[in-house]
Parts: structure tokens; C-alpha cells; sequence
């Protein structure tokens, strides 16, 4: 790009998603046996898994969704099962998508198992570490489609290069934390839908216009602040197998 090199950082993770970029690491050991795939479910979600015909180690996301929607909120533990159900969608639809989008991996639930430790977990750097392995995936010659993030790179493009966004800025309400969600409530504009690769890529490759100091003024929770501080760091980003 004429603006020179640039991607997608752990502050970008912090400001558009909100979610935590410092913590513990987002991994553990991984069992594919049917037995611990019950046990974990019914623990998290007092239910047995609905799991994909062609993989036993993934779990459908309507049916955890289903369960999330329609059970009573009567009890603590009917609060913290419904809690668990949000957050396994929120993994499976949003930080750590796959290409098929209806399943999700059963290897995240034991990290949901401590309730008083989920929000300890550094979401947002394993989102990027799997968006950093999507986005290399997607550079080889025969790769016909992109799994990951999409969200996270798609908004990233769009509040860094306005030109490239299907909203004019002046249409999208302040930006706060999440960043990420002025954005949802805008249909999609069809003029930009129809744009073919070839535009977009010139509009790339003449564009001089890089928001260099996005989040100025956008105040960050008091929960989050700390990790500003690791916005600069140089190290490892690490989900399960993932290592960027």
C-alpha cells in the first residue's frame, strides 16, 4: 500500500471487539472421545451435544443457542448456564469462526467450566492468532475461501480506510467500545456489494488516505485499561494449536 505496511494489532482487538488482549493464555488439552463430549456439555450446558455428522468434536451452535434462549432465568446456575451458551456462540460466530459457521470446536469448553474465570482468559489475542493463521491460509495459490475473523478484519479495513467502507462516516454514530458495533445496525450497502475485486484492489493500491490515530478520545472500560499496556508487545499469540 502506498501507506506502507500495516495490520491488524492487539489494540485494534481491545477497541473494536473490547475484548481482553492481556491474561491467561487460551488453550489446554483436547479429548475427542464421545464420553468426554457428553460430560463437558452437560456441565456447561445441562444438555447433551448436538454434534456434526462428519466431525463428533463439534458442537451445532443453533442448539446451544436454542438452549440459551429458552431456558428459564430463575436460578444462579440457570444465569451463569445462559452466560456459557452466549459466550460459546460468541466463539464460535465471531472470534473464532470456521468455514462451516454452524459448528463449533467441544476443545473450548472446559475453559468455560470455571465461571469466575472465563473473563481471565486473553480472548482478544487468540482471536487474532487465529486471524494472523486465516489470513495465511488465504494467501496460498489454491485457497478458493477464508475462514476466521472476518468481523474483526472487515471493520478494521473500513474505520482505517474510509474509502474502502460501504457507509459514509458521517452516517455512523461516535465510536465507543466496542468500536465494532456502530456498524451493525447499517444495512449493507448494495453499491459497495457490487464492487468487483479488481476496483477494490486499484482503490488499494492509489489510496493515500490511512486513519493513523483511530481510538483518540475513545475511553476504554476501567476492566480493560491495564491492557493497554501490552498493546505494544512483542511475543507469541497463542490459540490451542495456534501459535502466531
Amino acid at each position: 500500500m502506498p501507506v506502507g505496511d500495516v495490520t491488524v494489532t492487539l489494540e485494534d482487538v481491545l477497541y473494536l471487539f473490547g475484548q481482553p488482549i492481556d491474561g491467561e493464555v487460551v488453550t489446554g488439552w483436547t479429548d475427542s472421545s464421545h464420553d468426554f463430549l457428553v460430560a463437558q456439555s452437560l456441565a456447561i450446558f445441562s444438555s447433551k451435544p448436538q454434534v456434526s455428522s462428519s466431525s463428533k468434536s463439534y458442537i451445532n451452535l443453533s442448539r446451544v443457542g436454542h438452549i440459551r434462549d429458552t431456558q428459564p432465568l430463575d436460578t444462579w446456575e440457570s444465569v451463569m448456564r445462559y452466560v456459557r451458551c452466549h459466550i460459546f456462540c460468541l466463539l464460535g460466530t465471531t472470534l473464532f469462526v470456521d468455514k462451516s459457521t454452524v459448528y463449533f470446536h467441544a476443545k473450548y469448553l472446559p475453559l468455560l467450566q470455571n465461571f469466575d474465570q472465563i473473563s481471565n482468559y486473553s480472548w482478544g489475542s487468540a482471536c487474532l492468532a487465529n486471524l494472523y493463521r486465516s489470513l495465511c491460509r488465504a494467501s496460498r495459490y489454491n485457497c478458493k475461501e477464508m475462514d476466521g475473523p472476518l468481523d474483526l478484519l472487515f471493520v478494521w479495513a473500513w474505520e482505517r480506510m474510509p474509502k474502502l467502507a460501504p457507509i459514509p462516516r458521517h452516517q455512523l454514530a461516535l465510536a465507543e467500545i466496542l468500536v465494532a458495533r456502530r456498524w451493525s445496525h447499517h444495512p449493507q450497502a448494495r453499491k459497495w456489494m457490487a464492487r468487483i475485486q479488481a476496483n477494490i484492489r486499484h482503490a488499494i493500491n492509489i489510496m493515500e488516505e490511512f486513519v493513523w490515530r483511530l481510538y483518540i478520545g475513545i475511553i476504554i472500560p476501567a476492566e480493560l485499561h491495564a491492557h493497554l499496556d501490552v498493546c505494544d508487545m512483542v511475543g507469541p499469540l497463542v490459540s490451542f494449536e495456534c501459535v502466531e
